[in-house]
């Protein structure tokens, strides 16, 4: 369910979204994208984190039960996928989806774990953009860049559904800002419900918008974090703070309208690694959590979704696992948070 902004003579068109985990067996992906589909919402997004499900299998099982939602892996990683196979991912599910998909590019994180390096990130993001873009529009005259290379007349072999795919880098920094600004359609602060981040984000997105000859504010801007919403708002934040601490450890320092004392984020990082996440969520205070995931009731997780719209987000993602039981968040999510936001909006 998008709602318009209201404000000047061309609303901003702000959508909502689910972001799933790459966990689940075959079936429930159709079952959730049916339910959310009827719900209203925008845009389905399937994490690529390391070591859960290709986000592939997802993305295509729910592009054969839906119709109108648009779908994509936030992020496909171009270190550990070649940006040519992305491509070929992203054709397929925009033909499966009759033209609803979207591509996401992140450098990711973890890859050290399975031997992975990740020189040059930023370089690698610009050719990935490209490369990506050369193959979908049939565009076979080659690339010669520092990281990645198109021979002459190299293109896909097969019928693509469109020849430009939107195009989403998931960056936090002010240098991976700037390149999305310059090349990205969307951009995506993943990990993050905090809405005095927005105003930094859209500072750092202006410079490559202006060299891209864009104006200032024309690349949209996502928020996703760890989303649990129940009846029981107390249970809800409690099941939160041990989702939180896995990306609080990340996201912490790459927050700059925030200070989390270096105390409570190596203690975090390293129950973490121990594998104790509950003890871990046990140490987020209160007003921490609320920057780093939506929690609690529905009337609460709505106001919090409502500040990022009021602060100038494109779209809110409604991340894993959505509640006690994923079903029972997308249930209440679509059910009880997207009506209060539609009642806000004045579009009730």
């Amino acid at each position: 369910m998008s709602i318009p902004d209201g404000a000047g003579p061309a609303p901003r068109r702000v959508e909502f979204g689910l972001g799933l985990q790459g966990d689940k067996d075959a079936g429930e992906y159709a079952e959730l994208a049916r339910a959310a589909e009827g719900h209203g919402f925008d845009v389905l997004t399937v994490f690529s984190d390391l070591m859960y499900q290709p986000p592939i299998f997802p993305l295509l099982e729910m592009a054969a039960v839906t119709a109108r939602v648009r779908l994509g892996a936030a992020c496909w990683n171009p270190y550990s996928l070649h940006p040519y196979e992305i491509a070929g991912q992203v054709a397929a599910l925009d033909l499966a989806s009759d033209g609803r998909a979207y591509c996401g590019l992140a450098r990711g994180t973890w890859l050290g774990d399975v031997g992975i390096d990740q020189p040059r990130p930023l370089t690698r993001l610009r050719e990935s953009v490209h490369v990506v873009r050369a193959l979908l529009a049939g565009d076979t005259t080659g690339f010669a860049g520092e990281e990645l290379r198109l021979a002459p007349g190299t293109g896909f072999r097969f019928r693509t559904r469109r020849p430009v795919v939107p195009v989403l880098l998931g960056t936090w920094g002010p240098r991976g800002l700037n390149l999305a600004g310059e090349v990205a359609d969307e951009v995506k602060l993943g990990g993050s419900a905090n809405p005095d981040v927005v105003a930094v984000a859209r500072r750092r997105l202006a410079p490559g918008e202006l060299r891209a000859g864009r104006a200032p504010g024309s690349t949209r801007l996502c928020l996703g974090a760890v989303t649990v919403v129940a009846e029981d708002g107390e249970a809800a934040r409690t099941a939160a703070r041990s989702e939180v601490a896995m990306y609080l450890a990340v996201v912490g320092e790459l927050d700059p309208t925030l200070t989390v004392p270096a105390p409570l984020l190596g203690a975090v990082r390293d129950l973490v690694a121990a594998g104790d996440h509950a003890a871990a969520g046990r140490l987020v205070p209160d007003d921490l959590l609320d920057r780093f995931a939506f929690s609690g009731t529905p009337e609460q997780v709505a106001a919090q979704a409502q500040a990022l719209v009021d602060a100038g987000v494109d779209r809110v993602e409604f991340g894993t696992p959505q509640g006690l039981r994923t079903d029972e968040g997308v249930h209440l999510l679509g059910t009880r948070v997207l009506p209060l936001l539609r009642r806000v909006a004045g579009t009730a």
